[in-house]
């Protein structure tokens, strides 16, 4: 561990000097680039100085058990050396963690989808609810949200709904939420009190930089067609909507959300941009989930992922077998124990396969 702790160390004094030349300072690219490595490293080289200095006392400590024959010293010496002992496994486990390799897509922006599923209006509604759950949870982190593509339901809430989350590491996070979520709970319109379960498929993207994508327009088909649903007249009466069809994928992103046509092409833009980079992850997660089972969705929108049960007031997480009874505190945004806890039996997970990605 020491050695690639001293790897990690030359590296990082590397980047120092690096980030100190104006070579590099001229080309933002490089910079930002090598920066935000820089940044990922801090803590490692802190925890580095920690564990050197942790060894030396620890040495030093058992040198003076050895040969010192004063027994008043060699208890203090005794008592020393076995409190760093015991320190020793809990910076060598926070050391471990620190070294399981990030996914680079974790610091993007993220685009959600919220698609209604079996339940007819029911899961409409229940669309809508996770809807307000995600906008809440992202105004406490403080991340802007803007929609992208709005389909209402006949009754209320949607049939469709995306939007992009602008925000440091908005994806990392929220891409524990991609699935099947289900809802079980008495229809407003069931006369016979009889509890219901439906559904809704969420879909998280990391959002794709151009750097990411290399997208030729020869290949995407661009169509304008007049918005639909919430907008009032205005909307329905220019053709702002834009739909784009990338030809040798077949993917079809559709946005609609804004009255600028230009507006709504740089958002559909983004977001086929994104579809064709999660095509390109999918492949990569494949490859991971035959070695180990992961515990963020690989794609499958089909697996379910969590139920909320309104009788019992409880929502479960089945992929850590995690219940809550605090049903209306997690419909108002309150989802981060569920991600702390996601987060951490995935880690657990990495480490257990040697830090694999």
């Amino acid at each position: 561990m020491l050695e690639k702790l001293e790897a990690i160390h030359a590296r990082f004094i590397e980047l120092e000097q690096l980030l100190s030349s104006p070579e590099v300072a001229s080309d933002m690219d490089k910079f930002s680039k090598l920066n935000k490595e820089y940044s990922d490293l801090k803590e490692l080289d802190q925890k580095y100085f920690e564990y050197k200095n942790l060894l030396a006392n620890l040495k030093e400590a058992r040198e003076l058990l050895e040969s010192e024959t004063d027994a008043e010293m060699k208890e203090m010496a005794k008592e020393e050396y076995e409190d760093l002992n015991k320190k020793r496994p809990e910076i060598e486990d926070e050391i471990k963690y620190l070294l399981i390799p990030k996914d680079p897509e974790d610091d993007k922006n993220a685009i959600v989808e919220i698609r209604s599923g079996t339940g007819g209006d029911e899961a409409s509604l229940f669309a809508g609810d996770l809807y307000k759950m995600y906008d809440r949870f992202c105004a406490d982190q403080k991340w802007s949200t803007e929609l992208l593509e709005v389909m209402e339901g006949t009754v209320g809430g949607f049939n469709k709904i995306s939007f992009k989350v602008n925000g440091p590491g908005a994806y990392g996070v929220l891409k524990f939420e991609s699935g099947v979520h289900r809802v079980q709970r008495v229809p407003e319109t069931e006369s016979q009190g009889r509890v219901h379960t439906s559904a809704a498929t969420v879909a998280v993207l990391a959002e794709a930089d151009e750097v990411d994508v290399k997208l030729d327009m020869k290949d995407v088909r661009r169509d304008t067609y007049r918005s639909s649903g919430a907008g009032g007249q205005h909307v329905n009466k220019t053709e702002s909507a834009v739909r784009l069809t990338h030809i040798p994928s077949g993917i079809v992103v559709e946005c609609q959300d804004g009255r600028s046509q230009h507006k709504n092409f740089d958002k559909a833009l983004s977001v086929l941009r994104s579809r064709l980079f999660e095509a390109e992850l999918l492949k990569k997660q494949e490859e991971v989930a035959k070695t180990r089972k992961t515990l963020v969705s690989t794609g499958d929108r089909s697996a379910k992922i969590r139920t909320y049960n309104f009788p019992q007031g409880r929502v479960t997480d089945h992929r850590i077998n995690l219940t809550m009874y605090n049903l209306p505190a997690v419909l108002n945004g309150d989802i981060q124990e569920f991600i702390d806890q996601l987060k951490m039996a995935e880690n657990a997970e990495k480490l257990k396969f040697g830090g694999m990605n």
